[in-house]
C-alpha cells in the first residue's frame, strides 16, 4: 500500500485554498496507474514525489491534472514542499521538475518558489472570443495596461484583466467558446483563462481549464507568477502582489508573488488535510 495525504494550499485554515494529493514515495506505483490516480482524486493536481536524479537535489516531483501531466504549477509545489519539510526535509531544498530545478524553502507551514523561467509571449487571442469564454460583455474588459494575452512561464495562460469585481464574480463560462479558443490558439493548457481586477497591489482573481476537467481553479501559483513577470514587463519595474483567488468558489486562497529583474518569488502556507493510503 501507498501512503498520501491531502493539503490544502495557499491557506493557513483547513478546507480553504486549493486541495492537493501528495504522494510522498511513489516509486512502486506503475507508471500507467499515475494518470488513473490523479483522475481518481480529481483536485487540480497531484504529485508523485520520487528520489532526485542528482543527489544533490532534494526529488524529483512530477505534476499530474486530472488529464495529464505537466512540467509546471504552483500550488504543487508549494503544497509538496510543506509536505516534505514535515517529513524533516529543508528548509532549503531543490526540486526536479519538467521546467529544470527548482528552489524551494518550506518551513513551519509556509513555502517559497523562485522561477527565473523565460517570459513567453505565445498569442493575444480574440478578444470576443476570450469574452464569450468567460461570459462577460466585451465592454468589461480592460485594454489599456494589455489586451487579452496568451503568456507562459513554462505553462500557459491567458490573462484578461476586466473593470469591476462585480464582473469577475458574474462570469460564467462557455465550454464551446474554449473549444473554439484552444483550436485557433494551442497550448499545453487548453486554453486555460486567468481573469482578473487590479487595484494597486492587490488583485482578485479566477482561473477557468474546463477542457482539463477544472472548471475553476481555487488557487494558481503558476499563473500569479506569469501575470506578475507580466505586468513587471511591461511596467518596467519590480511589482509585489497580494492575489486573492478562490473566494467566489468558497476556497480563499492567498498568494503573495514578487518579482526581483527576471524572477518571480511565490509564497504561500499549506495545511494537511487527510491523510490515507491507496489500497487498489
Amino acid at each position: 500500500m501507498t501512503a498520501y495525504s491531502v493539503y490544502d494550499v495557499f491557506t493557513k485554515q483547513p478546507f480553504g485554498g486549493n486541495q492537493l494529493a501528495v504522494i510522498p514515495n511513489a516509486i512502486h506505483l506503475p507508471e500507467m496507474d499515475l494518470q488513473r490516480i490523479a483522475a481518481e482524486f480529481n483536485f487540480s493536481e497531484t504529485t508523485f514525489v520520487y528520489p532526485p536524479s542528482d543527489t544533490n537535489n532534494t526529488a524529483h516531483v512530477r505534476i499530474f491534472t486530472p488529464t495529464m501531466e505537466v512540467p509546471f504549477a504552483g500550488h504543487p509545489v508549494i503544497g509538496t514542499a510543506v509536505a516534505l519539510a514535515s517529513a524533516g526535509h529543508g528548509p532549503q531544498m531543490t526540486f526536479e521538475l519538467g521546467v529544470g530545478p527548482l528552489s524551494v524553502h518550506a518551513e513551519k507551514g509556509a513555502a517559497s518558489f523562485t522561477t527565473s523561467a523565460d517570459l513567453e509571449i505565445l498569442a493575444q487571442p480574440d478578444l470576443a472570443v476570450v469574452a464569450k469564454a468567460l461570459g462577460v460583455a466585451p465592454t468589461h474588459i480592460r485594454t489599456d495596461r494589455h489586451p487579452p494575452i496568451m503568456v507562459s512561464l513554462g505553462l500557459a495562460f491567458t490573462f484578461t484583466e476586466i473593470d469591476s469585481r462585480e464582473a469577475l464574480a458574474a462570469l460564467e463560462t462557455d465550454v464551446s467558446a474554449f473549444r473554439q479558443g484552444n483550436a485557433a490558439y494551442p497550448s499545453g493548457l487548453d486554453f486555460a483563462q486567468f481573469v482578473y481586477v487590479r487595484d494597486g497591489n492587490h488583485i482578485d482573481a479566477r482561473m477557468f481549464a474546463p477542457l482539463d476537467n477544472i472548471p475553476e481553479d481555487p488557487a494558481t501559483g503558476s499563473a500569479c507568477a506569469t501575470l506578475a513577470a507580466l505586468l513587471a514587463h511591461k511596467e518596467g519595474t519590480d511589482l509585489t502582489f497580494d492575489i486573492l483567488q478562490g473566494e467566489d468558489m468558497g476556497r480563499p486562497s492567498h498568494i503573495q508573488a514578487t518579482t526581483n529583474g527576471p524572477a518571480v518569488t511565490i509564497s504561500g502556507h499549506a495545511v494537511c488535510t487527510m491523510q490515507g493510503t491507496l489500497v487498489y
